[in-house]
Parts: C-alpha cells; sequence; structure tokens
C-alpha cells in the first residue's frame, strides 16, 4: 500500500512534444496546448476537450489539497543554486512557516521553491507543490509529501493561492511578479481576503516598492486607501508574526497549531 502522505496526481493525457521557435529573447520551446488555448478561435470540438481537459485539472488540485492544513505560499525563483543567499533564505522560511503550523506549498520546481520545501521537511511540516509543465527548469523538487502537475499557469495559479492564508515573496523573474502581483490585484479588488504577504529579501524589493509608493501613488494609478497587507522585511520573527496574525484573523476557525 502507499504512504497515503506521498500522492503523485500525473497528468493522464499524452505529452505533446515541445516546438523550438525563435524568440528575439533566445529560443523558446512551445507546448502546443498552451499556444492553442489563446490563439484564437479553433473547432468547436477541440474546445470543448480543452475545457474537460481543463476541468480536470481543477479535480486534480482539489483532490490533492482539500484535506491539508491552511497553507502558506512561498513564491520565487527556480534559478538559484542551494549556495545561493536566496536558497538559505528560502529554507529558512520554509522551516519558520512549518513550525509556526503552516502547510508550506511553493510551485513544486528548483531553487526557491525547492529551498522552501525543504525547510519544511527538515521542521517536519508538510511540504506540497504545484508543479508545471514547462520544458526546461521544472521538474517537481525532491522535498515534496504532495504535488500535482499542471498543464496551464491559470490552474497552477488559482491552487497555489486558493488554499493559502499568507503569502511570502521571494526574489524572482517574471513568473514571481506574475504571481504576487496575481495576489495583490486579488486583494485589491476584493476577490479573496486581505491575507498577508511577505516579501523577504530587501534590498532586491526596495526599488519595486518604490516604484509603487512614488510612482504609482504619485500617478493616480493606485490610491492611499488600498491598504494592502504588504510587508517588507528580513527580519524572521516580524515576518512570521505578521503572517500568523494576519492569517488567523482570515481562518475564521481558531489559531495555527504550531510544531
Amino acid at each position: 500500500m502507499s504512504d497515503p502522505k506521498k500522492e503523485e496526481i500525473d497528468i493522464a493525457a499524452a505529452q505533446p512534444t515541445p516546438s523550438a521557435s525563435s524568440h528575439e529573447w533566445g529560443t523558446v520551446p512551445r507546448y502546443p496546448y498552451d499556444r492553442h488555448l489563446t490563439h484564437g478561435r479553433n473547432g468547436l470540438l477541440h474546445e470543448r476537450r480543452r475545457a474537460f481537459r481543463i476541468f480536470r485539472e481543477f479535480i486534480r488540485g482539489y483532490r490533492a489539497f482539500h484535506s491539508i492544513g491552511p497553507c502558506a505560499t512561498v513564491f520565487g525563483s527556480a534559478r538559484f543554486q542551494e549556495d545561493h543567499k536566496y536558497y538559505r533564505l528560502a529554507r529558512q522560511a520554509g522551516t519558520r512557516l512549518a513550525r509556526a503550523g503552516f502547510v508550506v506549498m511553493t510551485g513544486g520546481g528548483p531553487g526557491v521553491m525547492e529551498a522552501a520545501n525543504r525547510g519544511a521537511q527538515e521542521a517536519g511540516g508538510l511540504s506540497v507543490g504545484c508543479n508545471i509543465e514547462l520544458p526546461r527548469e521544472e521538474q517537481h523538487n525532491a522535498y515534496l509529501d504532495r504535488w500535482v502537475e499542471f498543464r496551464y499557469f491559470f490552474v497552477r495559479k488559482v491552487m497555489l493561492i486558493k488554499y493559502s492564508y499568507a503569502f511570502f515573496g521571494l526574489p524572482g523573474g517574471f513568473g514571481t511578479m506574475d504571481e504576487i502581483f496575481e495576489v495583490a490585484t486579488l486583494i485589491q479588488t476584493g476577490k479573496i481576503d486581505p491575507f498577508p504577504c511577505v516579501l523577504m529579501g530587501t534590498a532586491y524589493w526596495r526599488p519595486l516598492i518604490d516604484f509603487i509608493q512614488e510612482s504609482m501613488l504619485a500617478e493616480g494609478t493606485i490610491s492611499e486607501d488600498e491598504n494592502l497587507p504588504i510587508l517588507l522585511t528580513d527580519d524572521f520573527e516580524e515576518a512570521i508574526d505578521f503572517a500568523v496574525r494576519g492569517a488567523e484573523e482570515n481562518l475564521g476557525r481558531g489559531k495555527l497549531e504550531p510544531i
């Protein structure tokens, strides 16, 4: 009998072979099913089949994560190696979050994601991941107790947000920025509760925070009453306290249970 704590949910459909396409930033392998989703009109039969595949991905995510406790999702780059300062920062973040009573959720890949999952396991906490099929970089890491592999980014992002009561952003690239601003937009528009968002790696994030506070506010693209619960810090005590207090305010069913 398989270990109930270890669960891998595989994509049942056949894996298409990515095709390489020339791009001004280099050669970028592309997956046909992703491109077809946003490529204008396709045959209705194909669209219906795709909708059913998307529905199945949601069901796999619901099945895998429905029974886990409150999560804290950690975002960050897949490209940092074990000896990098941000890998070490993420590993410690995973440990601290697990000890505070969170299930640590990541995108399931290497770099910051691996480090956070690793720290959670080392603390004796539950470590889960929402991996994405990509032609490079992202194979699921070795520190996951449970994971799901997704084809579509938007399904994956729903899962990364749906079960989480706190969000930690560590240094990363376009994907990390996309995820952090997705959370900020959902909070700003009232689509999710004002869960705490912590940005760690202050030297990395400071220019972005300055841009938000000085340029966006000055031009009126955001307003001061849109008080998003974002904390910029490298202090773990401050970060974890902020995350726990904010999560417990939104849990509606008591306190987290520290390890």
